[in-house]
């Protein structure tokens, strides 16, 4: 009896995260035509198969999904346990792939990311940014970074960042103009520039003061799913928007920009890099990990 080889069930993963199987091809290192030779190999002794393919896109079948479900868990155990036996504590190599928030790559890539390639230069960075929720381990992630809120419960959290807070927030000229509200009940006549979470739908304000929790639902002037977007539409006197604080810093400073209701804006646990807790942890990892810890980013969040 054929026994299914490593390299065929790394491929149907790379084929199913990617989607593609160029894609997969070039994660791989191998040619399209022998990604689509393992698959076709891999699907014949199954007697089932597991990728619909058109000449515009590859998805997983039913059988597919559960498929790699099964699968996922066991490859990473298997390439954590060669990279065990291969690596050296002192020169991490290899690729360390991190699925993120683009806000949250954009906050911790300049003190962190560089600092860590810088450091270990045989290691290699695959940054996923998508704000979907995901199970890294069945994804084939070695970790993640999330709201420390969204962090699944059985995982490690590392604390990544202060804590972070929304605020309300609009130009000079445009608090001239129209004055600024002193409750949550007078945004109602303002213009608000809305952000559009990945899945659809408009976020909501979410204002609290002294327990008394408020979901602020106003009609958009301008919808966006780009915060620095959003940004630039507030700058320009558009309207309020309720964005973290970490995008307006340099603009609060200078006085560019102000916020009001800041009573109603508490701050909230920030961003923390996870990874599961019963299994073998990459050194390329741990030394993620331990660069976090002597940079100290999550100062508050620690105490």
């Amino acid at each position: 009896m054929h026994r299914t080889g490593l390299i065929e069930l790394e491929t149907v993963l790379a084929v199913a995260r990617h989607g593609s199987f160029r894609a997969a091809a070039r994660q791989l290192g191998m040619s399209t035509s022998a990604v689509s030779s393992a698959v076709a190999g891999l699907e014949a002794r199954l007697k089932a198969r597991l990728f619909h393919r058109t000449t515009r896109s590859v998805a997983l079948t039913e059988a597919g999904q559960r498929y790699v479900q099964r699968i996922a868990p066991a490859v990473a155990e298997i390439r954590g346990a060669n990279e065990e036996i291969n690596s050296q504590p002192e020169a991490p190599s290899g690729t360390l792939r991190i699925n993120a928030p683009r806000d949250a790559v954009q906050m911790i890539f300049e003190p962190l990311l560089l600092e860590y390639l810088h450091r270990h230069p045989r290691m290699k960075l695959d940054i996923v940014s998508e704000s979907r929720p995901i199970d890294i381990v069945a994804d084939g992630f070695d970790a993640g970074i999330r709201l420390a809120e969204a962090v699944p419960q059985d995982m490690v959290s590392v604390p990544l960042s202060d804590d972070l807070r929304m605020v309300v927030v609009g130009s000079p000229a445009y608090f001239a103009e129209h004055g600024k509200p002193r409750t949550p009940d007078e945004l109602t006549g303002h213009a608000a520039i809305r952000m559009r979470f990945s899945h659809g739908g408009l976020y909501r304000w979410e204002l609290e003061r002294r327990g008394e929790a408020l979901e602020i639902d106003l009609p958009p002037r301008l919808i966006l799913s780009e915060p620095r977007a959003a940004l630039q539409a507030v700058r320009a006197g558009l309207g309020v928007a309720f964005l973290s604080e970490w995008h307006l810093s340099e603009d609060l400073a200078s006085g560019r920009l102000v916020t009001v209701l800041d009573d109603w804006c508490p701050p909230f646990p920030g961003l923390r890099l996870y990874y599961p807790r019963h299994r073998y942890v990459p050194a390329g990892l741990k030394a993620l990990v331990e660069l976090i810890r002597e940079k100290n980013l999550g100062r508050r969040a620690a105490r």
